[in-house]
């Protein structure tokens, strides 16, 4: 066995958990641990995390791995992190948490949002003035949810003012684990832009705007030094070299938020090369060379991990949330349906069971149509009262052709979001990568190869696609590649061609599913007011 080649630790912190994986240069993942991180949801729309409780779990993984990749583990010459984004943490001079991290999730300050922000006209409680001065400098605007760091900062020195008097900066989730990791503070052009306080009109010059930093309501010195995802912002300090068992002289990666990441694991860093990422929720994403904005299906290009590029992001609410949903109350695990699939309660293998089960129902479900907007849809239509729905449903009607009518459902809306991404893009796309948990499933593969028309290309570990991602950064960063050699080392296991038979029968069904939206959306605002 010859030695082993040197290693990037890839830190990958999601919402659930926290996951490190030991990657190389060539995308070589040498597997992974993962550790649960708890979630606490708070009355009034708040949710938080402890984010000293990511910090001992990092430590935790790391050594899971150590003890079963020895050797890996010593090669380690790089971290580099993926996380979460729009979370919020309030630190004190000394780098110390003086809140839990205002998550993601978290809707309390929307309120205060609204008041830092409101004027004449107004859309969604915020000034049209100050919407068109983010749309024109940044890209995106806050989310009138209050989902965002521009309303959680506006949420602590509003309804905690002697945290918000004692915080020396304001940090998102990725930058928290820098600052531990390197005892130094900063934000990543990624990380700082759900602030929405900088000027991104030159990729590689993304820096604070006065204008937007000084109408924000938050002192300018509580805003951390912008820093480039791929730039070396230093060595493991001491603490964080015992805690995580490396050497002080590992250097560390800015890293990215988890969509930045995802976009570089998924070896699509040219130019217009997009990629699905289905999980919870999913999107397609491609590097573009220009900031762009299309407000109406709620598609914006944004600073990214690659220096001279922008991000485009077409984000859809519910994607494999909705199987979730069909597996945990209309499919119960001691179902006779699933025994042949030996399933257990796991984010894989559940795909086992439901491509045994899906085969034997023709495409088109047998008639029956689903829409998957559990949780409202973003886009192309922003719209949050949109509601999930079967459609057609007769007597002869079972649970498989509820199964694959569901498979079918999240293919139409991201069909539907697609013709949105051409326009985008300029050019019809006629490939696309497709990654994530739901790449997993052959037959969802095949639906969106036949519902999209295209030829679709999985990654040949899509689960590892963000750790993959951290760790091309951080071999970027420092390096060892370049981001335009990273198509050539990206693996795929199968290319999904369209089936010229299902064209007809998908497209009918397509204009079906258009028309159900045009007809629905009045009586679902009406019903969800």
């Amino acid at each position: 066995m010859g030695a082993v080649a040197p290693q990037i630790l890839a830190i990958d912190l999601g919402t659930s958990g926290m996951k490190a994986a030991l990657v190389a240069a060539d995308g070589t993942v040498t597997g992974w641990a993962e550790r649960a991180v708890p979630l606490r949801v708070l009355r009034g729309g708040g949710a938080e995390q402890d984010p000293v409780a990511w910090w001992s779990t990092l430590a935790e993984v790391t050594g899971d791995l150590g003890r079963a990749h020895p050797e890996h583990l010593r090669a380690v010459t790089t971290v580099c992190s993926s996380t979460q984004g729009e979370g919020t943490i309030a630190v004190d001079a000394a780098g110390e948490p003086l809140t839990q991290c205002i998550s993601w999730l978290d809707m309390r300050g929307a309120a205060n949002l609204r008041r830092q922000f409101g004027g004449f006209p107004a859309y969604g409680g915020i000034s049209v003035r100050r919407i068109a001065r983010w749309l024109r400098l940044t890209g995106g605007m806050p989310s009138v949810t209050g989902k965002d760091p521009a309303a959680h900062m506006l949420f602590v020195r509003d309804e905690m003012p002697g945290v918000y008097e004692r915080t020396a900066s304001f940090l998102n989730v990725l930058d928290w684990i820098n600052l531990k990791l390197t005892d130094r503070t900063v934000a990543t052009v990624d990380s700082i832009l759900t602030s929405w306080v900088t000027d991104n009109r030159r990729p590689g010059d993304i820096r604070y705007s006065p204008a937007l930093v000084a109408d924000c309501g938050i002192d300018p010195d509580k805003f951390p030094p912008i820093v480039a995802c791929t730039d070396v912002i230093g060595t493991l300090s001491p603490s964080a070299a015992t805690h995580l068992g490396l050497p002080e002289s590992v250097q560390v990666v800015a890293g990215a938020i988890d969509n930045t990441a995802a976009a570089v694991g998924a070896g699509t860093t040219g130019h217009n090369e997009p990629h699905l990422y289905v999980g919870t929720s999913s999107w397609i994403a491609a590097h573009v060379p220009r900031k762009k904005t299309d407000i109406v299906a709620g598609i914006a290009s944004v600073p990214c991990a690659i220096p001279d590029r922008y991000l485009m992001t077409a984000l859809q609410a519910t994607a494999g949330a909705n199987l979730t949903w069909l597996r945990d109350n209309v499919v119960e695990y001691d179902d006779p349906l699933l025994a042949a699939g030996q399933v257990t309660r796991d984010e894989g293998t559940i795909f086992d069971a439901f491509d045994k089960i899906i085969p034997s129902v023709p495409p088109g479900a047998n008639g029956v149509l689903y829409t998957p907007w559990l949780y409202g849809e973003r886009a192309p239509v922003d719209d949050p009262a949109l509601r999930a729905g079967f459609f057609n449903i007769s007597l002869d009607t079972n649970r498989s052709d509820l199964l694959r009518a569901v498979f079918e459902g999240v293919a139409f809306n991201t069909r539907w979001l697609a013709r949105s991404v051409d326009r985008f893009l300029g050019a019809p796309v006629t490939s696309m990568a497709i990654t994530g948990g739901g790449a997993l499933s052959d037959a969802w593969c095949q639906i969106f190869a036949d519902v999209l028309g295209i030829e679709i290309r999985r990654d040949a570990q899509p689960l590892a696609v963000n750790v993959r991602g951290a760790g091309w950064i951080g071999a970027v960063g420092t390096g060892v590649i370049s981001f335009a050699e990273i198509p050539d080392l990206m693996r795929n296991d199968h290319v999904f061609e369209p089936t010229a038979a299902n064209r007809a029968r998908y497209q009918e069904a397509f204009d079906v599913y258009q028309d159900l939206h045009k007809r629905l959306a009045p009586i679902y605002k009406r019903l969800n007011r």
